[in-house]
């Protein structure tokens, strides 16, 4: 070293030959990584050859305490600094354990790079890894947490399907074997308090809608009621004591409510919920002969079959009515159950347009035929969910609708229908495309309100 405190020039010559320490990396988004050409790796289980990494020596006579000036990289204008992160020489226990919290991305900075250098070089870790990291994916998912209204059909159509039912539900007591099961889970999982939660039911009385509030608990206290009248019919108990019970359902269902000393609380749920599964289960061994017997409503009666499909119907419309107090989703039936439901209402339209006219609410006859005979109709043509075409006989119930007789054609969505026979909108509320004589299709719309009850 000369005098002035620099390096002899054979000393500088040396240290200039010697490899140098690389200056600090610049950030991995600012680098070309594409274009750096990486070294070739040594066979598994091999050590690096030898003179791969050249030795560094100090020459003797430079001065040990002299630090060489370091030549780095210039890195690109306004890169961030890179963070120098120590990797911990971890065995691989603790670096396996550690798998779980790196898929969560919990471990910390030095655990992260221990664990990603390992995964590396250990293929089972690495497999391990990609396992936790896909499960961790599961666990974070929007999707809704509310069950499928068609599950508890798909299961029992698999049960059914490797072992059929000995005795199995008849195809005509289905919807109401669906819609009460629906019904049930929707009251299985509210509260307490929300069984006094406020309900109106509201349906159509001649030209005009009226209403009448209740609870949650006083609705399932009148579906019991009335589903009292099938449970007399199959020669099961009546919840009202049979005998002087009346055959009219509001009668009934006022008679209901006044017995009880307090509101209703959830304890009516059990016994509806017996007594659903008791009618199902007496339908089911009673045989093909059953689904003719005539069920009394006072004012008209209908074949247990129809009866059955009547009281799914309404347990559809007030589970709308109760989840709608509790704030629940609530579907309408399957395609098939809805269809049958919209047809039964279809077929009872020609008595119900009959019985307006008698009480001077629809218009005249205009063209009386015999028994039997297709008589002036009204093309009734369902759209979307459980849709299909009806013909409505306008002039006499015994007459038959017919296609070449069509005097009006009005069309509505099938959840609409329903929702106009259940009294829930006016007729002149009601979407409907409407062709045809305009006093048919008023008759035929204030006559599907008019099936409406409590």
């Amino acid at each position: 070293m000369s005098g002035d405190g620099r390096e002899s020039e054979g000393g500088e010559e040396e240290v200039r030959g010697a490899r140098r320490i690389p200056g600090p990396r610049g950030a991995a988004d600012d680098l070309d990584l594409e274009s750096v050409p990486l070294p070739p790796l040594p066979p598994p289980g091999s050590a690096a050859p030898a003179g791969s990494v050249p030795e560094q020596s100090v020459p003797e006579h430079s001065a040990p305490e002299q630090s060489v000036p370091e030549q780095s990289v210039p890195e690109p204008p306004g890169a961030p600094e890179a963070p120098m992160t120590s990797v911990p020489d971890l065995p691989h226990r603790v670096l396996k354990a550690l798998l779980g919290a790196w898929a969560l991305s919990a471990c910390s900075a030095e655990e992260t790079a221990a664990v990603e250098e390992h995964l590396t070089a250990c293929a089972p870790c690495a497999d391990e890894a990609l396992r936790l990291r896909d499960a961790v994916g599961l666990l974070h998912t929007d999707g809704s947490l509310d069950l499928d209204p068609t599950l508890r059909s798909r299961v029992m159509d698999g049960c059914l399907g490797r072992r059929p039912a000995r005795i199995p539900v008849p195809e005509w007591a289905a919807p109401y074997d669906a819609e009460t099961a629906r019904l049930d889970a929707l009251l299985r999982d509210i509260g307490d308090s929300e069984w006094h939660a406020p309900v109106r039911l509201r349906w159509f009385e001649e030209e005009r809608e009226v209403s009448r509030r209740t609870t949650v608990a006083g609705v399932i206290g009148h579906l019991t009621a009335v589903d009292g009248l099938l449970s007399a019919a199959l020669g099961l108990d009546d919840p009202l004591g049979g005998g002087e019970a009346p055959p009219d359902p509001t009668e009934r269902t006022e008679r209901y409510w006044s017995s009880t000393h307090r509101p209703p609380t959830r304890a009516v749920r059990e016994p509806w919920r017996a007594q659903s599964h008791e009618l199902i289960r007496t339908a089911s061994f009673a045989g093909r002969n059953v689904a003719e017997a005539s069920v009394s409503y006072g004012a008209f009666a209908l074949p247990l079959q129809d009866a059955l499909l009547d009281r799914a119907f309404e347990c559809w419309v007030h589970g709308g009515d109760i989840a709608d107090a509790v704030d629940y989703p609530y579907e309408a039936p399957s395609a098939a159950h809805l269809h049958r439901m919209i047809d039964l209402a279809a077929r009872l339209l020609p008595a119900a347009v009959a019985g307006r006219r008698r009480s001077g609410l629809a218009g005249p006859a205009k063209d009386l035929v015999t028994a039997g005979a297709p008589g002036r109709s009204v093309h009734l043509e369902i759209e979307g969910h459980g849709g299909g075409d009806w013909y409505i006989a306008l002039d006499s119930p015994a007459a038959v609708g017919s296609p070449e007789r069509v005097v009006a054609q009005v069309a509505l969505d099938g959840v609409e229908f329903c929702r106009l026979a259940a009294g829930h909108i006016s007729p002149v509320e009601a979407a409907a495309g409407q062709e045809g004589d305009r006093e048919a299709i008023r008759d035929v719309l204030f006559a599907t309100a008019s099936l409406s009850r409590l």
